[in-house]
């Protein structure tokens, strides 16, 4: 199978998506919570009646997709909780939480060019995005929309590595930021690890996603010492990128490979 070549300079920023968009500005007007009767019977058309058995069906026929572990998220309840996953595929990602999480409804943390297409960025947003603020008073909703959703038992989903880099077979080595919200409200982590296989029968590729925690944050060791919010987060960033480097092996197929440009001049 013929793969293509990417040349890449910095796996914490280079972005590989082609899409061109300019993104809205998210300031302190930004609705993060939309609760209206209106707002609630659209989000449940949208997305109960066709996103999600349109994506669920799209999924199966292009990308032969299958979940492994799904049932571990069952520990947790009906506890609110954050999902990490990598960030591999434009077409597919902004579905695998939906089937993940299912029957809980996921709301994404996104980049502000998700929802600044003219159409399709309103579907996005009554979709469950939640995209990242560019001042203070967005930030402060923002924050609240997050602990709002935790603690009304719906999951948070995160992308940690942030930039797109389609059928990667590995994990980049995302920074701890993002960890600080299960710090702040003690609350359970998953993961989630796309990966791309060879069918078993026939030709052809197929998606293999990979349900693993749940991770708790640490904030009294073992001794009785306390352990500091910074520490937490490293600690809880460091288990869970440590499963989804250990699930990433299970990658038997590249369709892209990604090369450094110091490694190749």
């Amino acid at each position: 199978m013929e793969t293509k070549i990417i040349y890449y300079t910095d796996e914490l920023n280079d972005e590989f998506s082609t899409a061109q968009i300019k993104p809205r500005k998210i300031d302190g007007s930004y609705p993060y919570v939309k609760n209206s009767p209106v707002e609630k019977a659209a989000h449940f058309l949208l997305y109960d009646v066709l996103a999600r058995p349109i994506g669920r069906l799209m999924m199966k026929i292009i990308y032969h997709h299958k979940i492994v572990n799904r049932k571990a998220i069952k520990e947790v309840g009906k506890r609110g909780y954050f999902l990490y996953g990598n960030h591999t595929n434009v077409g597919a990602d902004p579905f695998v939480p939906s089937y993940v999480t299912y029957p809980a409804c996921p709301y994404v943390i996104v980049h502000p060019n998700n929802i600044s297409m003219p159409v399709a960025g309103k579907l996005v947003e009554h979709l469950g995005a939640l995209p990242l603020p560019d001042d203070k008073d967005a930030m402060k909703h923002f924050r609240e929309a997050i602990h709002y959703r935790i603690k009304n038992g719906s999951p948070v989903v995160i992308y940690p590595e942030a930039h797109i880099w389609p059928y990667y077979t590995d994990i980049r080595p995302f920074k701890d930021t993002s960890f600080h919200y299960p710090v702040d409200l003690q609350a359970p982590v998953f993961c989630f690890t796309n990966t791309y296989q060879k069918k078993r029968f026939g030709i052809g590729v197929k998606m293999v996603t990979y349900v693993d925690g749940p991770f708790y944050p640490v904030p009294v060791n073992a001794d009785g010492s306390k352990n500091s919010p910074k520490a937490q987060r490293k600690e809880l960033r460091d288990r869970v990128y440590g499963v989804m480097k250990e699930r990433a092996k299970q990658n038997t197929v590249t369709l892209v490979t990604y090369i450094k440009k110091e490694d190749h001049d």
